[in-house]
Order: C-alpha cells, then sequence, then structure tokens
C-alpha cells in the first residue's frame, strides 16, 4: 500500500490542478509509479452526453497512471458549485464510503497517491461532510495551495487554523503566482506567514502562461521552486529520497 498526500488550496482557482500535475510529473520522473484522484469534479463539459472532467484528465495525463478517468474521478457533476450542491441539483448522491475503497484501490497499485481537492477544505461533498472530513478519514497529510497575491495571508491561515482544528497533518504550504505582475504583497508575503505559522513554506512557484507549451517543464519548475527534502513523509520508504538538485 502506497503513501497519499491530500492536496486543498486557499481558495477556487489558486492552482491546486497545475500544482499537482506537475508533482506528478516530477515523481513520475523520478521513478515512484504515481496515482491521482479528484473524488469528485465540478463544472465538467458537456461532450454529446458524456461529462469531461477536464481538471482529473490532466492529471491521469501527468501522472501517467493507468487507471480509467471512472476511478480516479467518480462523481463528475456539470454545475460549477459545491459538490454536494451540484450533486443534489444532478440527483447524484455522493457516497464517502465508495470514494474511500476507490482511493485504497488506487492507493495499492501505486507508491503514492495525490488526491485534489475541489476550492478549499471547508468545501461540502455532503450537506455536512467537507473535504477536511474526508482527508482525516484518509488519514491523509495535507498540502495547501495558496495564490501569492493582496488577502493571502488571511486565507491561509484560516485554511492552517482549520485544518488543525479537524485534526489534520499539514505537510505545507506552496505559494503560486497567478501573475506575471508584481506588486508588493507578492513581494512579502513570505516572510510574513513564515512570522505567523509554524507550517513550513515548501516553495514559491512562479507564474507559467503558458502551461501546455512545449517549453514548460513541470520537472523543471519543482526542482526550482519547491524544497524536495519536504516531501519525504509522503513517499514509500525502502525506496531513495528524490535527489536535491
Amino acid at each position: 500500500m502506497g503513501k497519499g498526500l491530500f492536496i486543498t488550496g486557499t481558495d477556487t482557482g489558486v492552482g491546486k490542478t497545475f500544482v499537482a500535475a506537475a508533482l506528478a510529473v516530477y515523481l513520475r520522473a523520478e521513478g515512484y509509479r504515481v496515482g491521482v484522484m479528484k473524488p469528485a469534479e465540478t463544472g465538467c463539459r458537456d461532450n454529446d452526453g458524456e461529462l469531461i472532467p477536464e481538471d482529473a484528465l490532466r492529471l491521469k495525463s501527468a501522472s501517467g497512471s493507468a487507471e480509467p478517468i471512472e476511478t480516479i474521478c467518480p462523481y463528475r457533476l456539470p454545475e460549477p458549485l459545491a459538490p454536494s450542491i451540484a450533486a443534489e441539483r444532478a440527483g447524484v448522491k455522493i457516497d464517502i464510503d465508495r470514494l474511500r475503497a476507490v482511493y485504497q484501490e488506487i492507493c495499492a497499485r501505486h507508491d503514492v497517491t495525490l488526491v485534489e481537492g475541489a476550492g478549499g477544505l471547508m468545501v461540502p461533498l455532503l450537506p455536512s461532510y467537507t473535504y477536511a472530513d474526508f482527508a482525516r478519514v484518509l488519514k491523509l497529510p495535507v498540502l495547501v495551495v495558496a495564490a501569492n497575491r493582496l488577502g493571502v495571508i488571511n486565507h491561509l491561515l484560516l485554511t492552517l487554523e482549520h485544518a488543525s482544528c479537524k485534526g489534520l497533518s499539514v505537510l505545507g504550504y506552496v505559494l503560486n503566482h497567478l501573475s506575471g505582475e508584481t506588486s508588493l504583497a507578492a513581494a512579502t508575503n513570505r516572510e510574513v506567514l513564515m512570522g505567523l505559522t509554524g507550517a513550513p513554506c515548501l516553495g514559491e512557484l512562479p507564474f507559467v502562461e503558458a502551461p501546455e507549451s512545449e517549453n514548460y517543464d513541470p520537472v523543471d519548475l519543482i526542482e526550482r521552486g519547491i524544497d524536495i527534502r519536504l516531501l519525504e513523509s509522503i513517499l514509500p520508504s525502502g525506496r531513495n529520497s528524490p535527489d536535491v538538485r
């Protein structure tokens, strides 16, 4: 049975899939069998009656996992809403036991499995059951992706506080630049946060204008932007740790 990591964000649109996919490519390049899971994806595009989960497909491609998309993303919903609301409106019942069983199946076939949530920790999968609850049930450490912009200090600290209240283990956080424009807030956020929380900053990722471009190298991005040593706890014992370049 491999290990796992739950990837959440301080909000929607902060780059969770971007970071998760880059990590998947990096770990795959290091020789690990990488599993991925997106428990529920909303706002899926309808293609002749088939709902297309773009984020889950991106994770599948990045990881090289042979798992079918129906396993990687058990619940695909059309409306861009919180999963609990989107499922209710679509007449779908999300089954947590099913999600847990699917995760265990994926985990059993891979060295490390990356599970990406939707929005933040408090987004509901069920009316009274959040992604924080799901991460706790799976006993997964949490990586928080935060947009490096004005407001991130409050958003990140609230996310970390909620993780603590839920008894979650936080691996750390990543500051992600969503724009090529510089700001005083983005330049100072990392230093300010280091004085406000004991959670480690795994690194700071620069803005990538065209992730689909042939010039974009996720391995180089992770090696340059992330402290790889902080990932060791999620990697299987008995394997060589990734080189620190």
